[in-house]
């Protein structure tokens, strides 16, 4: 009986996710749908402006080219007009002086009749008709300002949409999550020289796969982005996942997004936990200061941490975290299951105060900032049985990075009661990524990484 039952109820949770899942995508495809009415009157809208322009420049340049016709055509008329007018001043002068002739023909006295062709004989030599040509100064051929449209007819029949940039395709293996930034790197499936930019969107979710419609927060959008990679810096890993996607665009089309990409944003968020602090500590929340009034006093303040998630990194299996300011030196440290807060959990010089997660595993990263009067700190990870009289670095269960701004300034990686000096300036933030599954303990400054010591349970001293 209560096999069966166990059994109905798996059927009935599975049946149950199935339809979220149908739902979920019922609210996609109502999105899409949405999507594809509202896009088709962007579309028609911009081919009707498309249209609307060269039907524009159409008309500018009939325009343009009648005038042109006009103004030659006023041109040739008034040459002709202008030659019409001297030939017909030309024709009435000589018919004048053809009459004149033909009358001088019928005088009978000498004299009279020989001064009559000395006139006749004069203005024949003057007359017009003799100067004037009789060729016209200019044709009546319009040929040169003729149009033959046939290739643009052809150019414009074969007129089509422009061609739509294929998905990009999201490189996994390039992209990286590290130290609040991720990088996504994509590719074009083929070589496309018309590419003008790229569109990256991601957002923030809780799910592994499929992005989902219902209850997840919008995409963010970051435009025209000319390489083919791009790190988003400053991120709060605050959800386990984030989705990606890139399309490509073109100077006027954009084409569809690539599959999105979900990566993986482990964060290990967490506070101080004043109730396991040294006496001398004052801690709230995150951030901590040395207090030796154990409570009273005030100086040297540190910046506690600023959870960053990697999925590059994991944190120890029931290990502490550490990281302190103070005269002397102090820590803090990520509390493990078995270790019980209590004021008392460390004392004497060990001036170390716990995380108030219990870390079982993943890859993780957090930092310590120092105020710049901060004389002396360690940040670190040890096991679960680091000693209340224990101070990180000094046992065989504990590493750490120790800086010391007292009379001569120091910064070395200590584990087992040794140091090693790092040839660096100490910088104004330090990180530490633990991988639990590679044994390994790292720590980060500014931008570069550099091992400090191995963590599992039979490394060498170091």
């Amino acid at each position: 009986m209560d096999a069966q039952k166990e059994a109905l109820q798996r059927i009935i949770s599975t049946l149950a996710n199935k339809n979220d899942e149908i739902q979920n995508f019922i609210d996609t495809l109502s999105h899409t749908l949405k999507g594809v009415q509202a896009n088709s009157s962007n579309v028609i809208a911009e081919l009707d402006e498309e249209f609307d322009g060269l039907y524009s420049i159409l008309d500018e340049m009939k325009e343009s080219m009648t005038n042109s016709i006009k103004q030659e055509q006023a041109h040739k008329s008034q040459e002709l007009q202008n030659q019409l007018s001297q030939c017909s001043n030309a024709l009435e002068n000589s018919e004048e002086l053809l009459e004149f002739a033909a009358r001088s023909l019928d005088i009978k006295d000498p004299e009279e009749f020989s001064k009559a062709a000395r006139q006749i004989k004069d203005r024949v030599t003057m007359a017009s008709a003799f100067r004037i040509s009789l060729k016209p100064k200019v044709s009546d051929n319009m040929t040169h300002l003729m149009v033959d449209f046939s290739q643009e007819r052809q150019m414009l029949q074969a007129l089509k949409f422009l061609p739509v940039p294929k998905a990009p395709e999201i490189d996994p293996v390039e992209c990286l999550v590290a130290d609040n930034a991720v990088t996504i790197v994509w590719r074009m499936p083929e070589e496309d020289n018309k590419i003008d930019h790229f569109v990256l969107e991601y957002r923030k979710t809780n799910f592994d796969g499929l992005p989902r419609v219902k209850d997840e927060t919008c995409w963010e959008l970051i435009d025209y982005i000319k390489g083919t990679e791009y790190t988003l810096s400053g991120l709060k890993f605050d959800s386990k996942y984030m989705n990606f996607r890139v399309r490509a665009c073109n100077k006027a089309v954009a084409g569809e997004y690539s599959d999105p990409m979900t990566l993986e944003t482990k964060a290990l968020v967490f506070s101080l936990d004043n109730t396991s602090s040294h006496l001398n500590l004052k801690v709230e929340d995150s951030y901590v200061e040395w207090d030796p009034t154990g409570g009273k006093g005030q100086e040297n303040k540190i910046k506690g941490k600023e959870n960053k998630g990697s999925g590059q990194i994991t944190v120890l299996k029931n290990n502490t975290r550490s990281g302190t300011p103070s005269p002397k030196r102090t820590s803090i440290s990520s509390r493990s299951p078995s270790i019980r807060g209590s004021r008392d959990r460390f004392t004497g010089e060990s001036y170390t105060v716990l995380g108030d997660t219990a870390i079982e595993s993943g890859q993780h990263y957090w930092e310590v900032r120092a105020q710049k009067d901060c004389k002396s700190y360690s940040v670190g990870v040890a096991y679960k049985n680091l000693g209340k009289f224990d101070q990180l670095g000094k046992t065989n269960t504990s590493w750490c990075i120790h800086v010391n701004n007292w009379l001569q300034t120091t910064f070395a990686a200590k584990h087992n009661n040794k140091a090693k000096a790092l040839d660096m300036t100490v910088p104004d933030r330090i990180g530490v990524y633990c991988d639990f599954d590679g044994g390994l303990v790292w720590r980060t400054c500014i931008e570069y990484w550099t091992a400090s010591a191995k963590c599992c349970e039979n490394a060498p001293e170091e």
